[in-house]
């Protein structure tokens, strides 16, 4: 090995010292290279949705009315990209030259980056010589250019050289840590939880209870911070962000009752809230919330346990709960005369779900406590704000006949929650 005297200058990072070298052209090139390889990879179109959906999200929650042109215009490119991922999945597994470039490149990458890690070390940047580090810049530059020009001979060939000075320069030091491999995986999973946590969480709908706001199988993506940021398994909520949960919100939250199973459900009732029902039709803090019948043999589909779907008939009425419309399933046989009070305490909120006949809510101990006990959701059980459906696998969507019933809803793609 090359040994650099103590008093020797310590070698330039390696990408450094290959930035230096590239000449205008090799710039172009890389440049070419690294968006032609963003854009054949199958996590681009996801990643298109993902940039675009977050400020569809927001204008849909701070301008309902976008949604008119907005979700079109969403749905119109998620299926865009839902093409763009059936072709690129084809044509990377049938064209045999992309398939060998693909590999060499991914081969080339790793081996660059590896000696990257290397020589960004203190200590191995102490013992190896400058003059070696831009020998290995020199060689990483020509399988650069090799990979830029898609040239898989070439590639192979400055791929092995590479190889060999790697090894004999550095060989010592090409053995992987368990410090290394632990950091970085400790580092993927602090940016997944702290992204899972604070900012976005998906959500299943797995039951009828919020029908026909939300179908059985779509896949709703949860605000996390508009209410505060909740400290997992602590229960509190230290600070608000932008607000606290309000009238018509529709809520991911951690049962409260038995903390094993998430639940989402409307909120109705707010700290310092009387909230009542007569034949149905909500009174909070004494003030009925306007109503009207829509159709009274309104037709929805449920599950059963089993996996089988069934129509369910309800009567469907448009509610307005405090500025927020929506809609609402009651089944007028079965509506009580009068249900409450029930008065909210500070730090708590009232649920119930769309499909009013068919939810274990508040009023029924949030389906643990049973019938005529009240449960009401604290603050620090709350998740999330449900936003939008980003995915739908539901009753009759697309391929239905193979999975029992069960297909992908494109209707219900980029649909706002209300």
């Amino acid at each position: 090995m090359n040994a650099a005297s103590p008093s020797a200058t310590p070698p330039a990072k390696l990408a450094s010292v290959m930035a230096a070298r590239r000449t205008p052209e090799q710039v172009r090139a890389r440049r070419t290279l690294v968006w032609r390889e963003m854009l054949t990879s199958l996590w681009a179109p996801l990643c298109i949705v993902a940039i675009v959906l977050f400020p569809y999200t927001v204008l849909i929650e701070y301008v309902p009315t976008a949604a008119s042109w907005a979700q079109p215009a969403m749905k119109g490119l998620g299926l865009l990209m839902v093409a763009y991922f059936a072709a690129l999945l084809v044509w990377r597994n049938v064209s045999p030259k992309e398939k060998q470039l693909r590999r060499l490149r991914h081969e080339a990458h790793e081996l660059i980056s590896e000696n990257e890690r290397i020589l960004q070390k203190p200590a191995v940047r102490e013992k190896v010589s400058p003059a070696v580090a831009e020998q290995i810049a020199e060689q990483a530059l020509k399988v650069e250019g090799a990979s830029a020009a898609g040239d898989s001979d070439a590639l192979v060939r400055e791929v092995k050289a590479l190889e060999a000075l790697t090894t004999q320069h550095l060989g010592a030091f090409r053995k992987e840590s368990a410090a290394d491999f632990v950091g970085g995986f400790v580092k993927m999973l602090l940016v997944a939880l702290v992204f899972r946590t604070f900012i976005v969480e998906p959500y299943r709908i797995p039951s009828g209870s919020m029908l026909p706001t939300l179908q059985i199988g779509d896949q709703v993506f949860i605000n996390k911070f508009i209410y505060g940021v909740r400290v997992p398994f602590a229960n509190v909520v230290p600070f608000v962000i932008v607000r606290p949960p309000g009238r018509g919100d529709v809520i991911v939250f951690n049962n409260p009752v038995n903390e094993a199973t998430d639940y989402i459900k409307r909120v109705v009732g707010v700290p310092g809230d009387t909230v009542e029902m007569y034949d149905g039709v909500v009174h909070i803090n004494g003030q009925p919330q306007a109503r009207q019948l829509v159709d009274g043999e309104y037709i929805v589909h449920n599950i059963t346990d089993s996996g089988q779907w069934y129509d369910q008939q309800e009567a469907l009425y448009q509610e307005n709960l405090s500025g927020v419309p929506h809609s609402v399933l009651q089944t007028p046989t079965r509506m009580p005369r009068h249900e409450g009070p029930y008065v909210v305490p500070e730090g708590h909120v009232f649920v119930m779900g769309d499909n009013r006949d068919n939810s274990s809510d508040s009023r029924h101990g949030l389906g643990v406590t049973g019938y005529g006990r009240t449960e009401f959701v604290p603050y620090g059980h709350i998740k999330g704000k449900a936003m939008v459906v980003w995915l739908s696998l539901g009753y009759q969507g697309l391929f239905h006949g193979l999975f029992g019933g069960t297909g992908l809803r494109l209707d219900r793609f980029f649909e706002p929650v209300r």
